[in-house]
Order: C-alpha cells, then sequence, then structure tokens
C-alpha cells in the first residue's frame, strides 16, 4: 500500500507541475499588456516600464516562470496588479469564504444524492421513483444562476426573510453567516445532488439484480442489510468518483453562486485576474485549485481500496 500511495503522490506532482506550466503559459499568451493595463492609457512609458521590471514581465518567460515557482517554495506569491496587495494574503482570505459554502453543499448533496438514489432505485416504478427521476433531471438541466434570482426575489425581497448577498465568517457570527448561506448552498448543492442521485440510482438497478443478492434475500438476510451493507457497498466506487470531480467544483467553480450573491471568494477573484490580465493572482488560484483536487484524487484512490478488497489486493 505505501508504495502505491507513494506512485500516486509522484504522480499527482507532475500533473500539478503540468497543469502550473499550462497556467502560466495561457496567461501569458493572451493579448494585452498587464502593466498598462494596471496603470491605465493615460500612463506614461517611463511608468509601464518600471512597473514591468518590478513584476519581473520585462525578463523572459522561464525566468518568470523559475521565479514564479522559487517565490511559491518560500510562501512569496507576489502582489496583485489590481488590488495592490499580497496574493497569499488574498488567497488566504477568500479561499475560506468560497469553503464555507462548498463543504456543506458538498456534504448535504452527498447525503441527500445518496440517499434519493437508493431509495428510488429500490422502490422503481413507482411514484417516489418518478418524483425523485423528475426532480434529479430538473435539478441537473437547470442553470444556478437562474435558481439563484428566483430565491432571492422569494425568499429576500417578497418575503424579507434572507439577506440577499454578503458573506459572515461562522466564527464572527454564526446564526448571521447560516442565514446568509442558505441560499448559496442550496444552489451549489442543488446540480451535485441530482448528479450523485443519478449515479446512485443507475448503479443501485444493476447491483440488486445481481445473483448474490437474491441468495441473501433467500437467507433471511434482513432488507435493510442487503441494501445497505451488500448492494451500496459495491455501488460505492463510481459514487466516490462523482463525489470526487465535484471537488474542483467547490474549490474553484462557485463562481456563478459568488456572483449572484455577491460573495467575495476565489471565484470572483479569479475571473476578475483574468480580465485584469493579473498574473500571479491567476496562476496561484489554479495553482492551489489544481493541488487540492489532485490531493482528493490520491485521497479517492486510497478510498476504492477500503471499499474493494480486490483493488486492494491489486495494490500488492
Amino acid at each position: 500500500m505505501g508504495k502505491f500511495i507513494l506512485r500516486r503522490l509522484g504522480i499527482s506532482l507532475i500533473i500539478v507541475f503540468l497543469v502550473s506550466l499550462f497556467a502560466f503559459s495561457l496567461m501569458h499568451i493572451l493579448p494585452g499588456d498587464p502593466a498598462r493595463l494596471a496603470l491605465g492609457e493615460e500612463a506614461s512609458e517611463e511608468d509601464v516600464q518600471a512597473l514591468r521590471e518590478e513584476l519581473n514581465l520585462d525578463k523572459p518567460l522561464p525566468v518568470q516562470y523559475w521565479l514564479w515557482i522559487k517565490g511559491l517554495f518560500t510562501g512569496d506569491m507576489g502582489y496583485s496588479i489590481i488590488y495592490n496587495r499580497s496574493v497569499k494574503e488574498m488567497l488566504t482570505e477568500k479561499i475560506p469564504r468560497t469553503l464555507s459554502l462548498g463543504i456543506p453543499s458538498l456534504i448535504i448533496s452527498s447525503v441527500l444524492g445518496i440517499t434519493f438514489g437508493v431509495l428510488s432505485a429500490i422502490k422503481r416504478g413507482k411514484w417516489i421513483d418518478q418524483l425523485i427521476t423528475f426532480l434529479a433531471t430538473l435539478g441537473a438541466g437547470t442553470p444556478v444562476f437562474w435558481i439563484g434570482i428566483i430565491l432571492m426575489y422569494f425568499f429576500g425581497v417578497k418575503l424579507r426573510i434572507l439577506p440577499i448577498s454578503g458573506w459572515t465568517s461562522p466564527a464572527v457570527d454564526f446564526t448571521k453567516y447560516v442565514r446568509q448561506a442558505l441560499m448559496p448552498v442550496f444552489c451549489l448543492s442543488l446540480h451535485l445532488t441530482a448528479s450523485i442521485s443519478r449515479q446512485t440510482r443507475a448503479n443501485m438497478l444493476d447491483v440488486v439484480n445481481q445473483d448474490y443478492i437474491r441468495t441473501c434475500r433467500a437467507n433471511g438476510i434482513n432488507e435493510r442489510s442487503v441494501i445497505f451493507r451488500h448492494a451500496l457497498r459495491n455501488t460505492l466506487i463510481p459514487i466516490i468518483t462523482i463525489i470526487a470531480l465535484q471537488i474542483r467544483q467547490v474549490i474553484g467553480g462557485s463562481l456563478m453562486v459568488e456572483q449572484v450573491f455577491n460573495i467575495p471568494g476565489i471565484g470572483l477573484m479569479v475571473k476578475q485576474g483574468i480580465m485584469g490580465r493579473d498574473y500571479l493572482v491567476v496562476q496561484s488560484s489554479v495553482l492551489i485549485i489544481s493541488l487540492v483536487t489532485t490531493v482528493c484524487n490520491v485521497f479517492v484512490d486510497i478510498l476504492y481500496g477500503l471499499v474493494n478488497p480486490q483493488i486492494r489486493k491489486s495494490w500488492g
């Protein structure tokens, strides 16, 4: 198992390196001068050139990449052109805001998605199966921003029971945080719940018709034990994969929700960085997102072995 984990970690480091190289190259391919965009068209050429030198933009691209990577290892991510602040300070401030919405939505969607999927499968063809399938299809196909606008209109404007924008740290005021996070978390978890529910239902329908499930029932094993101990366990691998694929959305894919509810998280920061050609903000944010996603994928690979003994045996 140790060799397997070390091998996966080695592959993950290569992936993170390639992602960092891709993000760096893509930002420098985009047209426009970041220094000119930061200072404006009225700035003199001397001031623009001075800013280029300060940001190392006058150096060759390989040198710029090396200086950026070297700074990451020393904890220096540079300064934002747009915000005129340390990128490290900005990430430390904005990542918790995104995680405070993404982590609850991931937990809620995982629990509800698996529950609804199992319920839909064991009640196949009945009204509850049809209802869950309809709601899952609706949730998967409805745009997040549209759901957010509808929720803001009814609960924020008409009923006035929830704030329509803003964010408060749960460490500062937990009650206010919950009230502000209810609608964004619902928007984020709706699509995730629908995806997990549909995947769980499809996998459960394949498993419950297997011979060993019929044998368990013929031997008089409790139906709950048959479903949750035997059938569900053999459907967990694709479900875990679906959940793992949503982690990137939790970290960096909540841009639309943050924009609708005016939450200054990492999604909005990346968008503004791209629009303003803020190299260091975009590069560092993409690297952090890819690093978290890669680490989670390694953890998921380990979970595969814990769930399925055959995979654990293949590790040697």
